[in-house]
């Protein structure tokens, strides 16, 4: 074979290099059409351990994204020159206009329309891509694969990107959406990590001294320290998933409810240790941040706290149900319990004697939530038969019962507040406010993207807390607006969905609480008055 010498090789390496930047240069100054052939020489340009395959699709991904992107650009154009006509007339006759007040529901439909199909495309294309690794290649984590895809993606975007949040302010949508919430107003205040499982409840202690309590699929129950996020205790009576907690109103009295068909009281003795300062965490992200990637960490083991004591067996068992106990909660006083079940019924309690002392029957499927009144012997119970029901003990001779059919899917909680309201969440992704006094039709009605999970509503300013299905928490007021969503990114909020939510407003340190499926609880701080200002 003919050997090529030295100085042919790097003349024609040398040609070859010329001609290659003419073609880049010819490429770059040719029409709109071959963008995506330039795109293509850049991707095969680098040097890369992604298979040929994710390549191409991340490449076919890319033009979709711009595609999207000029065609909001050209929108916004549109819609700023029909704005500035506007204000020009009005201004003419005397009058202003905002561009945040004008046909802002249509523009806002607009807006979260294309960016809600774009984030879509961005999640399918990269689930279908990363799905089949191929053989004998590398397959890139999914936060380098993130990196990667914004760091190619930034140089398709008509304005340089400071950081992969917040898509839709890159071109400064007419002031379509809700101002974010300042970072002062909702802060991530201490995470509470140890359950192996997700964490299906929480509550928070009436009685000093005041901690945190859990319940986790993972058949434990926990006791925290809200100012050091330590586990103080841990409940490991169940043989079955521990779906809920309560705590006594007057003593130091858990109540816990179980998939091994059992609601189980038992006492606990805590000492709470030295609090700790609590971390900077004035550089989170705001509230707008979105979340690319479905982080993991979750999934692997967690090592729980293995120098926390432990409790095994119940003051008191409470059997009689047939199928999963599903959450259960003190009546006022103290002296009774009312349990919810997947076998249709909800049992009344007597705590003392542990017998039973009423059978709440008539719901046609699995109840899904149980919760009494603060101040009366009223107790609502929630199934996934679309409707939940009032149940009245108040006169001893006569127990009442009221069907409400507001919901058109599960309905997940439904919970009293202080005053004469229920507040009920569902599957149908709204939440209605009810008047006791006329429980016909609700007086308020929030409607929301994702479903509705255990909701709970604050003793004070009565601000209900919505944990969602898809990882987010939301703050609204009795009237339905929206006050805030909690901060969630790659770096705080929760990873997987949120189940449930609890207030603590004497807390000065955290007076919010959520958990869910990533199995940690998050304490958070909300500045109520600051949150009531901004509304």
């Amino acid at each position: 074979m003919p050997v090529e010498s030295g100085s042919s090789a790097a003349a024609r390496q040398q040609k070859q290099k010329r001609k290659s930047h003419s073609l880049s240069i010819r490429r770059t100054n040719s029409t709109e059409q071959d963008r995506s052939g330039l795109q293509r020489d850049m991707l095969e340009g680098q040097d890369s351990k992604l298979p040929l395959s994710l390549r191409s699709n991340l490449l076919d991904l890319f033009s979709q994204i711009e595609r999207e992107f000029e065609n909001l650009y050209i929108e916004n154009l549109e819609l700023r020159r029909e704005i500035e006509t506007l204000n020009d007339r009005l201004a003419a006759e005397g009058q202003t206009f905002e561009g945040a007040d004008l046909a802002k529901g249509a523009l806002k439909t607009k807006a979260s329309h294309s960016t809600s199909q774009l984030s879509q495309k961005l999640k399918t294309t990269y689930k279908a891509s990363t799905s089949k690794p191929s053989q004998g290649v590398d397959t890139p984590s999914p936060r380098d694969l993130v990196i990667q895809i914004w760091n190619l993606f930034s140089g398709l975007c008509p304005k340089r990107i400071e950081s992969p949040v917040c898509i839709i302010p890159i071109f400064n949508i007419v002031s379509s959406f809700k101002a974010t919430t300042s970072r002062a107003v909702c802060q991530l205040v201490r995470e509470y990590v140890g359950h192996r499982d997700g964490i299906w409840d929480l509550s928070v202690t009436r009685t000093q001294p005041v901690v945190l309590g859990t319940a986790s699929a993972d058949h434990t129950a926990m006791l925290w320290s809200i100012e050091t996020g330590k586990c103080l205790l841990k409940y490991l009576g169940h043989q079955g998933s521990v779906n809920s907690i309560k705590f006594h109103p007057t003593e130091q009295m858990a109540l816990t409810a179980s998939g091994d068909q059992t609601a189980h009281i038992w006492r606990y003795m805590v000492q709470l240790p030295t609090p700790q300062p609590v971390a900077d965490i004035s550089q989170t992200p705001c509230e707008d941040d979105v979340d690319f990637s479905d982080k993991d960490e979750a999934d692997g083991e967690i090592d729980g706290p293995n120098d926390c004591p432990s409790i095994r067996v119940a003051t008191t068992t409470l059997r009689s149900h047939q199928g999963v106990v599903i959450a259960a909660d003190w009546l006022v006083g103290g002296k009774q319990v009312v349990t919810a079940s997947w076998d249709r019924a909800a049992n009344l309690y007597d705590v003392e004697t542990s017998e039973l002392v009423h059978s709440l029957t008539g719901h046609d499927q699995e109840l899904t939530h149980c919760c009494t009144h603060p101040t009366q012997r009223l107790v609502v119970t929630s199934s996934r038969d679309t409707t939940f029901r009032l149940w009245d003990f108040r006169d001893p001779s006569i127990h009442s019962v009221n069907v409400f059919q507001g919901h058109t899917d599960t309905v997940t909680s439904a919970v009293f507040t202080v005053g004469d309201n229920v507040v009920s969440g569902s599957d149908d992704r709204t939440v209605k406010v009810w008047d006791l006094k006329n429980m016909r039709s609700p007086i308020a009605t929030i409607r929301t993207d994702s479903a509705v999970n255990r909701i709970s509503v604050s003793v004070n300013q009565k601000i209900i807390a919505l944990p969602h299905d898809n990882r987010q928490v939301r703050l609204f007021d009795m009237s339905g607006v929206r006050l805030a969503r909690l901060p969630r990114s790659n770096r705080q909020g929760h990873r997987r969905m949120v189940c449930c939510s609890a207030w603590c407003e004497d807390n000065t340190s955290c007076n919010l609480f959520t958990c869910g499926f990533d199995r940690q609880a998050i304490g958070w701080n909300i500045n109520i008055p600051a949150l009531l200002q901004e509304k």
